[in-house]
């Protein structure tokens, strides 16, 4: 299983992750980003990390977890 971890020391809640999965990441009125689900399912395993790649400070990250 797959879980989405974000450095919140790090992110700058600019929405560029919500912009390419909505259905995980957003970022609300508050200006602040949240995890809508950190243990997505399958199919949205290749938006993730499309996210990750494309987030310009490296806050978010995917790891295994059991």
């Amino acid at each position: 299983m797959v879980k989405v971890v974000v450095d919140f020391d790090v992110c700058t809640s600019n929405a560029v992750c919500m912009g390419i999965a909505p259905e995980v990441f957003e970022v609300r009125d508050d200006g602040f980003l949240y995890v809508l689900d950190e243990h997505p399912p399958a199919e949205l395993h290749d938006k993730l990390r499309e996210a990750v790649a494309s987030c310009p400070t490296g806050a978010i990250s995917l790891v295994e977890d059991d």
